[in-house]
Parts: structure tokens; C-alpha cells; sequence
């Protein structure tokens, strides 16, 4: 297939087993892990777990990607459709709270192929970078009942910079308020587990408070009665090591800083300890 995915949009030639593209995946979906995840936000994850499954590959080039191996290096196992959808009946069966994409994107068309052989009677989450098509994600509307979107950043030249898509903060936003369309408000169970809704994911970057507190608006704005999750988990890695000012962890009075303007605008959502 020529590949337009991605917002890459690199019309890459793509066969079952390898590819030419950003991604340099094949068309079969590549699966670095899956199995139960209990480190989701508490909906997502509830005291059995997220099915969680990892697609390996990315359309993004994060400095500070902590699954550098998966995302980057291609680390994983192919399997077809049909073993994708065993999978997602073998961990329904190991009692997960939904099915977890993480990373999907350029397997979408085998994704749907897999959800078109078995549909697991639990909701599909659709975890995302953000880095999104929004010609892709209307290809998964009725299949995906969970959008968890990240919401990196705001400034181009800081995408541009940390992860090589100086679009990431204009593509971003139109696919979130794609995802925020096809699932309308958030929607909980009698045990506080998301059914159906969006969930938009920050993670809190070192010295780019101000960023984080113009994302933040810009949700307030936008996407009113969305849930966010505040992330406070960065850890420098790889080659973020030998850029300065992300070569640290973030201090406890910016990830505060924050905070305190997410709590004072009314957004509703998580927070991270420390």
C-alpha cells in the first residue's frame, strides 16, 4: 500500500512485513507487548487492569521517549488480523476493563480487520501521541469508544525540536476535537470506570510550565467538560541527555505551578504524585 496514514502523509510503499515510511512498519501489525497494564489513569485501569496492547513503531521522533526500543527501533513480533483478534479475546478472558491501543495509528486498516473478526463485549481505548489524521481517526468511528489522546505541546518550534513535527500543535488540536466529536462528553459506570468519553493526557515538560498553562486554556477553551490528565512522570532519556534543560527532571514547584492553574480554571480530571 502507498501509506497516508499519518499526518506524515509520506506516501511511503508499505508491504505486509516491512516499510519505507517514518514509521518503517509493514501493513501487519508489529506488537512489542500485551498483557494487563495497571498504570493507566484509574478509569482506564480499575483494579483488574487495561488490556493493553503496544504497537511498535511511531510517526512522531520524541527526544525523550521512554520506549525508545518499541517506538523508534522497531523492537516487537508481526501478527495478522486474526491473531490480533485472539489476542484481544485472550486478555478480555484474563478480565481487562477494555481493550488498550497504544500506538496505532499506522495499523489502523488492520486494527478495524481485527475488530471485524471479534469484538470484545468491553470498550476499545484508543491511546494516542495526538499526532493524528483526522481522515484516520473518522475510519474508527463506531469502533473506538475511548480517545486518550496526549496533548504535547503548543509551541511549533518546540515540536519541531523535542519531537520532529513542527504540526504536531495544529494537527494535534484538530484531532482531538475529532475525538472529542465522535465520543461526546465522558461517560462512567457505577464503578467509575470510562465507558465512552475522551481523555486528554499533558505531561508537564522541564522548564515549559508556561507552555503547559497555554494547553491548559486552550482545553478550558475548546474542549469544556473534557478531562485531563496532569502527568508529572518526565524523566530525561536517550538523547534528551544531551539537550540542556531537558537533561532533568521537573521540580515539584513547576509540576505545582500547573496544577494550581488547572484546579483554578475548573478542569476536572488527574493529577500525578511525585
Amino acid at each position: 500500500m502507498i501509506c497516508t496514514l499519518c499526518p506524515r502523509n509520506c506516501g511511503a510503499e508499505r508491504a505486509p512485513e516491512h516499510g519505507t515510511g517514518v514509521c518503517r512498519m509493514g501493513t501487519l501489525p508489529k506488537i512489542a507487548r500485551a498483557a494487563l497494564h495497571r498504570w493507566e489513569e484509574p478509569c482506564i485501569s480499575g483494579t483488574r487492569g487495561s488490556g493493553a496492547v503496544f504497537f511498535s513503531g511511531c510517526g512522531l521522533r520524541c527526544v525523550f521517549c521512554q520506549n525508545e526500543s518499541i517506538s523508534q527501533r522497531g523492537e516487537g513480533k508481526i501478527v495478522t488480523p486474526k491473531r490480533l483478534s485472539e489476542i484481544f479475546r485472550e486478555l478480555e478472558a484474563q478480565g481487562a476493563h477494555n481493550i488498550n491501543l497504544v500506538t496505532a495509528a499506522h495499523f489502523v486498516p488492520a486494527v478495524l480487520d481485527a475488530l471485524a473478526l471479534y469484538r470484545p463485549n468491553i470498550p476499545i481505548v484508543y491511546n494516542s501521541s495526538g499526532y493524528e489524521s483526522v481522515e484516520t481517526l473518522r475510519m474508527l468511528e463506531g469502533a473506538v469508544d475511548i480517545y486518550l489522546p496526549d496533548y504535547k505541546y503548543i509551541d511549533p518550534n518546540m515540536a519541531a525540536m523535542l519531537s520532529g513535527a513542527r504540526d504536531y500543535p495544529d494537527t494535534a488540536h484538530a484531532a482531538i476535537d475529532e475525538m472529542v466529536r465522535q465520543t461526546g462528553a465522558p461517560v462512567y459506570d457505577q464503578d467509575g470506570m470510562m465507558t465512552r468519553g475522551t481523555l486528554i493526557r499533558h505531561l508537564v515538560l522541564p522548564g515549559l510550565t508556561g507552555d503547559s498553562i497555554r494547553i491548559l486554556e486552550q482545553i478550558c477553551d475548546d474542549f469544556p467538560g473534557i478531562p485531563v490528565s496532569l502527568m508529572g512522570q518526565y524523566t530525561p532519556c536517550g538523547r534528551a541527555l544531551s539537550i540542556p534543560g531537558m537533561d532533568r527532571k521537573i521540580k515539584k514547584k513547576e509540576y505545582a505551578r500547573v496544577l494550581a492553574y488547572m484546579e483554578a480554571v475548573g478542569l476536572t480530571g488527574y493529577r500525578q504524585e511525585l
